[in-house]
């Protein structure tokens, strides 16, 4: 059996004593030491936060507020985007553990509690509205069961009207038509079982013209440039549509690819968006991060599988260790992993809403 290694030095209680003192007599160099000394204790506390969690599960657990939903960090305040992402991360973890770490009566209330009367969501408390936070809502409540009779009423027409004349959605009704906007709405109505009341041709058409003749990858607007993170937004709404043109009867769909050029934005990933050093990058010339990383993988996997189980074809350009497993258009986690924790909260009830609605918050 393997020993557990002893505890950091950094992370003992006396660790602090060992901060320079001064005796109270300042200098240049007593003030460059303190400076110094600040920036690393900064360091250690971040890395101790997460580190002394010895499983994912349990540091996602202390970002989870006492009121429901996820902050960023621990004893931050709930907000829909990292409860999003705290949410796909469980199921991807997928063990009874990771599903038990969510307040699923919770984070209805906090759902309940960012919801607006007009069917619109802010993304936390007192915060902003767009269509990214009524994704989030969505995601989230159908992945763990919690979707109730009231929850989502006004919001596929909310979304629906942040469609514009381009055929894309905007944030918010009447802004430009936006790529990660667009995408979010879309697989809101997908989720709440309304995409078909969207304007499916001119949506098709705008997402479309948004790949790059030359470079091959997707613009997240008309008259913008090439971003690596739109080969997941953008690429990810053809099979949304593709869905949603294929229940309407139409029998011109192809049998074996997605509606926009898929070697294409694999050359653009594969050749153009990836550091030597590993991680994904925007374009060339910028820096890599976690954002980029995530999207531009993601947008490869769309674009190297099309179809699901019964109907599937692969497009893999370059070797075969270039193969990403698929990703699921709508909650962009593996399918196995979204079947399974649809499974395992659908055995459950549906939790009732203890805290006021977005009427009665509003009349009061």
């Amino acid at each position: 059996m393997e020993e557990a290694s002893p505890p950091l030095r950094c992370f003992s209680e006396s660790h602090s004593s060992e901060l320079f003192s001064d005796d109270g007599v300042q200098t240049v160099t007593s003030r460059e030491q303190r400076k110094v000394e600040r920036s690393i204790q900064e360091v250690y506390s971040v890395y101790q936060q997460i580190h002394t969690s010895p499983h994912v599960c349990q540091f996602l657990a202390r970002c989870q507020s006492p009121t429901g939903g996820f902050g960023g960090g621990p004893c931050q305040h709930a907000h829909l985007a990292p409860t999003y992402a705290a949410v796909n991360a469980l199921c991807i973890l997928g063990t009874e553990e990771a599903y038990e770490v969510i307040s699923r009566e919770k984070l209805l209330d906090f759902l309940y509690s960012v919801k607006q009367p007009d069917g619109s969501f802010v993304m936390h408390v007192g915060g902003e509205v767009d269509v990214r936070s009524a994704y989030c809502a969505a995601s989230v409540a159908s992945l763990t069961n919690i979707i109730t009779p009231t929850l989502f009423d006004g919001t596929h027409n909310w979304i629906l009207s942040c469609q514009n004349w381009e055929g894309g959605l905007g944030g918010v009704p009447g802004l430009e038509a936006h790529g990660g906007y667009t995408f979010c709405g879309t697989a809101a109505l997908v989720i709440l079982g309304k995409e078909h009341m969207l304007d499916l041709k001119t949506l098709l058409r705008w997402v479309t013209s948004r790949q790059m003749r030359f470079e091959g990858g997707f613009q997240g607007r008309c008259n913008k440039l090439v971003d690596g993170c739109y080969s997941f937004w953008q690429a990810g709404l053809l099979p949304l549509l593709h869905r949603a043109f294929f229940k309407e009867g139409d029998s011109t769909l192809s049998v074996s690819s997605w509606m926009f050029e898929r070697k294409a934005l694999q050359e653009y990933i594969l050749l153009c968006c990836q550091n030597p050093g590993g991680g994904l990058l925007d374009k060339p010339g910028k820096s890599r991060d976690f954002y980029h990383t995530c999207y531009c993988l993601s947008g490869l996997s769309i674009a190297q599988h099309f179809g699901n189980k019964d109907l599937h074809n692969e497009l893999i350009l370059g070797r075969d260790e270039n193969r990403l497993v698929p990703t699921h258009p709508v909650y962009n986690i593996c399918p196995e992993k979204v079947a399974q924790a649809i499974e395992h909260f659908h055995r459950l009830p549906v939790p009732v809403q203890t805290g006021p609605t977005p009427s009665a918050m509003d009349q009061s």
